[in-house]
């Protein structure tokens, strides 16, 4: 099958309105004074300053704004507003020579029919194309200059890809990982400097490489590094540490939301040394948090012990991704009891089994039980009396829920109802319900699921709050690596088989959070509400995830992070889009305001819902449906009840299954779109 050239992409891709953030606009905006500028800059070259004058202010009026008009459309629809200007790197250089040379074509085209370029002077155009393109790539050079202070891999292709790491160590193994990670191109890691064991190496330098300080100081060194440009996201052990030193390590690792990793021992690396280049070194197995690309969030745990310590507790969905870390968590505050509850005996017998063996003290349940038998719920609540109650069971899977409506609906849509309206029945003091990015703007059934869940969440946490009843807490995320279905695992799969890894499309991006992380905030939105107090009814926490991350480049950073090379010993493949599947996620709607709370992370979002008592009749309606396995009918009340859900109209030009060319890596790989915010591939 014949896949679509990257010319046929990027002209369909120039009739799709892309949505810019607002630091994109401020670029744009840079970007068109800048095109005006450098025709004016280019013209004084040419002819001098007092020609140039009269020319722009004459004959060349109109052709100065054609010219700045042709590189408003070129600039925006080629991609230069999804890079991110602190990362900037090779590849954006040659992204502004593309945009340049193409408007500079378009120019020519449109004045010579329009004009014959009676006025211009034929010089002016080469000329032009090397005074916009030492603008625009200087511009993006002093600011990355100015953020990251310092010159380091300013030219270097996918720089912004490498994992930032500190090492420490500042001896014969940090010297042979330093030069191995300097001499591979496509090394994972850039070291940022060393902590010595000794001190007598500080001050000094390995490789151009400084020895910032004493390891007794990583504390402070890491602070620094806060304050002043890109933060580490890993300490690597070079050597043995005794164990006090080590403790003080780990102790201020997690404090920072770093992970630790050691590099084998020297005797350990057989031939693969330095001859084989950063592969022998590669810190393993992959850590999923440096797929980040930042540290994680490191929030005050006293909120969430306040908020479970003592009381008994309910988890849905207890044995999935979110599920699971939510029990461990919460194990870990106190609770007076727990009870798990899931539908899947595999999955409710680990998380179970764990508990038992790490909380032995704890009392627990384990129940097998669906969320969409309301008399089920019914005995559980009644023989447990939760206090709180978190709701994580849902199905998240894209495809699969596509191919299944009727459980997806019914699940996620009355198995939330089912789960709230006992908790309201119950006097739970507070239900916190776990929601999806996905159902921002919905163009797949899952996402429309979770906004119709989110809706009666919201409507019925309005309607307790003025009775001071139950209160129901609705927290919004995108995507968590590792999470099961997600798109981690399955490059991890196809990793461990060699290859290729499936992609698929070249611009699908999302934001990503570790598990943990997500929990964190999640139990911190959950305490974090009873502070709000009634003007937080009905409204939405919604998690800051952070920078986007391009799913290609994702694939090739896991790549480089196995210790392989990307095109050469693993193949990336694109796949075309699946059923449902968006290339952007977002986790705000336009009509839904936010605003800052006072906890890292975490933003609070108004409601938009309807009136309790005419969803709840909806609601009936699309339960009738649901029961009678009317598929059809079912998926049109969803869209009359979820009204900005577009079933179909997610549908870009796909690449068919192929390899990316060259042209295709050029353009799209460090692209980091921004939509709003976002979540994963399956989750």
């Amino acid at each position: 099958m014949l896949s679509s050239p990257p010319l046929f992409q990027s002209v369909v891709g120039m009739f799709v309105k892309p949505k810019l953030s607002l630091r994109a606009l401020v670029a744009y905006g840079h970007d068109l004074t800048i095109a005006a500028l450098g025709f004016a800059v280019a013209l004084t070259l040419r002819v001098g300053w007092d020609e140039a004058l009269r020319l722009l202010t004459n004959e060349l009026r109109s052709d100065w704004a054609l010219f700045t008009l042709v590189c408003a459309v070129v600039f925006l629809f080629t991609g230069l507003y999804q890079g991110i200007w602190r990362y900037a790197s090779l590849n954006d250089l040659i992204a502004i020579m593309k945009a340049v040379t193409l408007a500079l074509t378009v120019y020519l085209v449109v004045s010579f029919v329009t004009s014959r370029v009676e006025d211009v002077p034929r010089t002016l155009l080469p000329i032009g194309w090397m005074v916009l393109v030492l603008m625009l790539g200087g511009s993006r050079m002093l600011y990355q200059i100015y953020k990251n202070k310092n010159l380091r891999h300013l030219l270097e292709k996918d720089s912004h890809l490498r994992v930032p790491v500190l090492l420490v160590g500042a001896g014969d193994a940090a010297e042979i990982f330093i030069r191995a990670m300097q001499r591979d191109p496509s090394a994972p890691y850039e070291v940022l400097g060393a902590l010595d064991d000794h001190g007598r190496r500080v001050g000094r330098r390995i490789h151009s490489v400084p020895v910032l300080g004493l390891v007794e100081e990583a504390d402070q060194i890491l602070a620094r590094f806060k304050r002043g440009g890109r933060p580490p996201q890993r300490l690597v052990l070079t050597k043995t540490l005794e164990r006090d030193r080590l403790t003080k390590l780990f102790a201020v690792a997690e404090a920072r939301g770093l992970s630790l990793a050691r590099l084998p021992r020297l005797t350990d690396l057989g031939g693969s040394g330095l001859e084989g280049g950063a592969n022998g070194l590669t810190p393993r197995p992959i850590a999923i948090e440096d797929l980040l690309r930042r540290p994680e969030i490191v929030l005050d745990e006293s909120l969430p012990k306040a908020l479970v310590a003592g009381k008994r507790v309910l988890v849905t969905g207890a044995g999935g991704s979110i599920g699971s870390e939510l029990v461990r968590q919460l194990a870990g505050h106190g609770p007076a009891e727990i009870t798990l509850t899931d539908n899947s005996e595999y999955n409710l017998y680990t998380i179970d089994r764990e508990l038992a063996e790490k909380h032995p003290d704890l009392p627990r349940r384990a129940r097998l039980i669906d969320v969409r038998s309301p008399t089920a719920l019914e005995e559980i609540f009644a023989a447990t009396r939760p206090e709180v109650v978190f709701h994580a069971a849902a199905y998240k899977h894209v495809p699969l829920v596509e191919e299944n409506p009727n459980d997806g609906l019914t699940t996620n849509v009355l198995g939330t109802r089912h789960v709230a309206d006992a908790c309201c029945r119950h006097a739970v003091g507070l239900m916190v319900m776990i929601s999806s990015d996905k159902a921002v703007n919905p163009t797949n059934i899952m996402g429309a699921s979770k906004r119709l869940a989110e809706r009666y969440c919201q409507a019925l946490d309005l309607e307790g709050r003025h009775k001071a009843a139950t209160r129901i807490v609705t927290v919004r995320f995108g995507n968590v690596l590792g999470s099961t279905g997600s798109v981690v695992p399955l490059f991890q799969r196809q990793l461990a088989a060699g290859g290729p890894l499936t992609v698929t499309h070249p611009d699908m991006t999302r934001y990503f959070m570790t598990i943990r992380e997500a929990v964190r905030l999640v139990l911190q939105a959950a305490a974090l509400d009873a502070d709000w107090g009634g003007s937080a009814a009905g409204r939405i926490y919604v998690l800051d995830m952070g920078e986007p991350v391009k799913i290609l480049e994702l694939a090739e950073q896991m790549i480089r992070l196995a210790g392989k090379r990307p095109y050469k010993d693993v193949e990336i493949k694109f796949t075309g889009l699946r059923p449902g599947e968006k290339l952007y996620e977002e986790l705000f709607h336009d009509a839904e305001p936010t605003e800052k709370t006072n906890q890292p992370g975490l933003l609070l979002a108004s409601p938009r819902t309807n009136d309790l008592a005419e969803l709840q009749r909806d609601l009936n309606r699309l339960s009738t449906t649901l029961e009678q396995r009317q598929a059809a009918e079912s998926l049109a009340l969803l869209k009359l009840l979820v009204s900005e859900f577009r079933h179909e109209e997610n549908r870009p030009a796909q690449p068919g299954p192929q390899h990316p060319t060259p042209d295709q890596l050029t353009a799209t790989r460090p692209a980091h779109s921004k939509p709003r915010d976002e979540k994963d591939a399956a989750q």
